[in-house]
C-alpha cells in the first residue's frame, strides 16, 4: 500500500492505473521528487482520500469512512464522468467505427453492433446523470448490468463480426493486407472495449465502496440539519412537475408533457417531496392550490 510520505514518481512510474487517477484529482505531470502528501497538498487535494482511492484500485482496501473528505472525491468522480462522456466514449466510438464498418457492406451486423454501443452509452449517460444529482439509490444495481451490455458488445464481435473470405488474384492479395489492418484496428477496439469496461467497472466500485459508506456515515446529521430548517422553495421546473402531478399524469406523461427524460421527473419528484415533507398526492394537491399553482377548475 502507499503512504503519504511515497515519492508520487514512484507511483506514476509503476502502476499504470496511476495516472488515470491522478489526472481525475486534477493533478498534472512534472512532479519531481516530492510526496505524494506535498503534491497533494500543492492542489488543494485532500491527501488521504487520494490514498484511498489509489490503495483501493491498486489493492482492493476499503477504507474508514471517517478518512473520506466527501468534496474531494465527488470532485474525482465528476472528472472521471467528464473523461467518459467528453473524450473515452466518443473516441471508442470512432475506432468502431473505423474497425467494423469496412466489413461485408451485405450484412447489417456493423450497423447492430454500433446499435448496441450507442444503447450503452445512453445508459452511461443516464447513470452519470444520477449520481451528479446524488440519486445513488436509483441506480444501485445498475452497474453489473451496463458493464455486462460492453461484455455484450465484445461477443458480438467475437461471434458474429462478418469475416472476409479467402481470395487468390493479385488484387485480391492486396485487398487482404488491407484486411490485415483493419484485423489490427479490430484487436484495439477489443483491446480498449476490456479497458473501459474494466474502468467504468472501478469507477462504481469507488461509488460503493468510498463514496457511499462516507455518506451514510454523515447522513444523521444531515437530516437532523434538514428539519431544523425552514421549507426549501421549489425551483421553477419543479412546480412544473408538481403542476402535472397534481392533475394525475404519471411520470412518463409529465416526461411528455416537459420535454424532459422520465429520470428527470423521478428526480424533482424526490426533490419536491424532500422540500415540501409532504408524501401524498392529495397533500401535494392541497399545496398546489394554496400556493395558487393551479385552480380547481382545471384540477376537474
Amino acid at each position: 500500500m502507499y503512504k503519504s510520505s511515497d515519492k508520487i514518481c514512484d507511483l506514476m512510474s509503476q502502476e499504470e492505473d496511476a495516472i488515470q487517477i491522478i489526472s481525475r484529482f486534477g493533478l498534472a505531470m512534472g512532479v519531481g521528487e516530492q510526496t505524494i502528501e506535498q503534491v497533494c497538498d500543492t492542489h488543494g487535494v485532500h491527501t488521504q482520500t487520494f490514498l484511498s482511492v489509489v490503495n483501493y484500485k491498486l489493492f482492493k482496501v476499503r477504507p474508514n469512512p471517517d478518512t473520506i473528505d466527501i468534496p474531494t472525491l465527488q470532485r474525482y468522480l465528476k472528472n472521471a464522468h467528464t473523461y467518459f462522456l467528453d473524450f473515452r466514449l466518443p473516441r471508442l466510438r470512432r475506432a468502431l467505427i473505423e474497425a467494423i464498418i469496412p466489413a461485408d457492406p451485405s450484412t447489417k451486423i456493423p450497423g447492430l453492433i454500433l446499435r448496441c454501443y450507442d444503447e450503452f452509452v445512453a445508459e452511461i449517460r443516464t447513470h452519470i446523470e444520477h449520481e451528479n444529482a446524488g440519486l445513488f439509490e436509483e441506480h444501485e444495481h445498475d452497474d453489473e448490468r451496463i458493464t455486462g451490455k460492453l461484455t455484450e458488445i465484445k461477443n458480438l464481435i467475437i461471434k458474429y463480426y462478418p469475416g472476409a473470405s479467402s481470395r487468390q488474384t493479385g488484387e485480391d492479395r492486396v485487398r487482404s493486407a488491407e484486411e490485415g489492418s483493419i484485423t489490427y484496428l479490430l484487436i484495439s477496439v477489443m483491446s480498449d472495449l476490456w479497458h473501459t469496461e474494466q474502468d467504468f467497472a472501478d469507477h462504481c466500485a469507488i461509488e460503493d465502496n468510498i463514496l457511499r459508506p462516507a455518506l451514510t456515515k454523515i447522513q444523521p446529521s444531515v437530516h437532523h440539519t434538514r428539519q431544523l430548517t425552514e421549507t426549501e422553495e421549489l425551483s421553477d421546473r419543479e412546480k412544473d412537475v408538481l403542476i402535472q402531478l397534481v392533475r394525475g399524469l404519471s411520470n412518463k406523461e409529465i416526461a411528455d408533457v416537459l420535454c424532459i427524460s422520465t429520470h428527470t421527473v423521478i428526480s424533482h419528484r424526490k426533490n419536491i417531496t424532500r422540500k415540501l415533507n409532504i408524501h401524498s398526492t392529495a397533500g401535494l394537491t392541497i399545496y398546489a392550490i394554496v400556493n395558487k399553482l393551479v385552480d380547481l377548475n382545471s384540477l376537474e
